[in-house]
């Protein structure tokens, strides 16, 4: 009788477990997944370790033995060049690629030069083209504007093309000075001491993360989504992709979305039972009104560096990026992120905030359809912040705030945990 042996990966042997299939872009979560994390670069260890705290307590309190994350160690940034001599070894990809679904603490990214960001890579290679990012605000959490309460939003940014797509050609180059010579072929007279850029917007991009944006609207009980551009300068990229998120909502969703002009042509202003009201804003506008009219917002939609802009604007008005989560999604896979940097200055101090990681472990909680153990770690963390039990970058802007370590934060959040009453069966 012939015994299987277990994959490794980087050196690690598979855990005890189950994988993660999709279907239809979906995942068919088994009780006891395995799940890939990279911890990360500086402060990556402490909020790893915080993170998996209150994760694994919420999974127990909700779930008792019946199910379990099964973690695996995989490697990316500083740790896997210490130890593998390269930043994105193979065996993470593969890793990844085999069980669907993973966490990553922040890696590091030399700005100006150097290597291609790290992220980027990952969303590239698992054509993880929406990048997910809730902005919510958690009552008492220190805030620069007057009302943070009036922003839940949840940004759907296009991770994959526009000008991250990383088409950029050096001044001087070969294809920088072929580029330059094409375009005063046709007219447009560029100057020789230039870089290169090319900005990409595909139609099949733009549909399938519009569609991403409004199927979740409609399986999170939302009432808007918002397509936010530049068309009116730029009419082959920004434009076009209000128009191809247009044409898949009115051949999708034609039978549950409402265009704001007919909201009020059809409807005097009041959206019906059942439908989504889907408009559009141009994307500097669209900063303006996120701090003037933010319970306007619900669900947005947005190409990628709009997006970027967008959701650390947003994030700014809930308290910043320590508390925003992040995920990147696509058809067969899912990352979830921190959403900050490394932090190297603080790191191994205790200092750090881990609810930007933890936030985003309950972004996977949910994304796997374990709901109720999301809910109990979403209330326990409202719960230590309104107690003012938080780190010190919380603290120092809180009258009367309990400063906490990273480790301490994390046990407070376990302390507060309650299982949640069971709903009664309805009638």
């Amino acid at each position: 009788m012939s015994t299987q042996i277990k994959p490794t990966f980087n050196g690690i042997v598979e855990p005890d477990g189950e994988i993660i299939k999709f279907l239809d872009g979906k995942p068919v979560v088994p009780n006891f997944p395995i799940i890939p994390f990279i911890e990360g670069d500086g402060i990556g260890a402490e909020i790893s370790g915080a993170t998996w705290q209150v994760f694994d307590a919420a999974v127990e309190l909700a779930y008792g033995e019946t199910r379990r994350v099964k973690r695996l160690e995989v490697f990316a940034g500083d740790k896997a060049l210490a130890q593998f001599g390269e930043v994105l070894p193979k065996d993470t990809l593969a890793a990844i690629k085999r069980y669907g679904v993973a966490i990553k603490g922040p890696l590091a990214t030399p700005t100006g030069g150097g290597m291609r960001s790290l992220n980027v890579n990952l969303r590239k290679t698992f054509d993880l083209y929406s990048c997910v990012r809730p902005v919510r605000y958690f009552k008492g959490v220190p805030s620069v504007v007057k009302r943070p309460q009036d922003l839940d939003v949840v940004i759907f940014r296009e991770n994959t093309e526009d000008v991250y797509a990383g088409i950029e050609f050096e001044m001087g180059s070969r294809v920088a000075k072929r580029i330059i010579k094409l375009l005063a072929e046709e007219g447009i007279d560029v100057r020789d001491d230039s870089g290169i850029g090319i900005k990409v917007q595909s139609r099949f991009g733009a549909r399938r993360l519009v569609k991403a944006a409004i199927e979740f609207a409609i399986e999170h009980g939302r009432k808007v989504v918002t397509i936010v551009h530049k068309g009116n300068i730029q009419k082959y990229t920004e434009g076009a992709f209000l128009k191809w998120g247009l044409e898949i909502a009115a051949e999708e969703f034609g039978d549950i979305m409402v265009s704001e002009s007919d909201l009020w042509s059809k409807h005097a202003g009041k959206l019906p039972e059942g439908k989504i009201l889907l408009n559009h804003r141009i994307a500097d506008a669209t900063f303006f009104e996120l701090l003037t009219k933010s319970d306007k917002f619900s669900v947005i939609a947005t190409m990628n560096l709009n997006g970027d802009y967008l959701s650390d604007a947003a994030a700014a008005q809930v308290g910043g990026l320590g508390i925003a989560p992040g995920a990147n999604i696509g058809d067969n896979c899912a990352l979830f992120e921190a959403t900050h940097g490394t932090a190297p200055d603080i790191a191994g101090k205790g200092l750090a905030n881990p609810c930007s990681l933890l936030l985003s472990s309950i972004m996977m909680l949910e994304y796997l359809g374990w709901t109720e153990a999301a809910e109990i770690a979403t209330k326990a963390i409202a719960k230590t912040i309104r107690n003012k039990t938080v780190t010190g970058d919380l603290a120092r802007f809180m009258k009367n705030a309990h400063t906490l370590s990273t480790s301490d934060f994390a046990s407070a959040i376990c302390d507060n945990m309650t299982k949640p009453r069971r709903r009664a069966a309805s009638k």
